[in-house]
């Protein structure tokens, strides 16, 4: 039995937190800042997981059961608030990475002036023949 909760806990953790914290991030930001909002991403989970880490200790280390009460019903605040922002996350709807951050109209318009500036009947010269 435990072995079973101990999976389904790892499961349920696993399910919804990782798919939030590693694959929507990457899907979701421009891919020119892709790598650093990632990497900022990354960095204030682990920040929050430190904080987290330390203020649980700090209310579980005497094992009042007051403070570990309190430290529950906290976690489990943070919890909710986390879940319920996951749905402020705009859905991806099945778009490439260049629809989503506009980069392909960036690249129709740099292949227009590219165009423009290489086309040889256009300009004074063209005029004079």
């Amino acid at each position: 039995m435990f072995t079973v909760l101990y999976g389904l806990t790892f499961f349920f953790a696993n399910f919804g937190p990782n798919s939030t914290t590693f694959i929507v991030p990457a899907e979701l930001f421009p891919a020119r800042f892709r790598s650093t909002c990632h990497g900022i991403s990354a960095a204030s989970e682990k920040a929050g997981a430190i904080i987290g880490a330390f203020v649980v200790q700090y209310y579980t280390q005497d094992g009042d059961s007051n403070g570990i009460k309190k430290a529950i019903i906290g976690l489990s605040v943070v919890n909710l608030i986390g879940f319920f922002f996951t749905f402020l996350v705009p859905e991806t709807k099945g778009k490439s990475l260049e629809e989503l951050s506009g980069e392909d109209q960036d690249i129709g318009r740099n292949a227009e002036a590219n165009d423009r500036n290489y086309r040889t009947d256009v300009g004074p010269e063209s005029e004079m023949v």
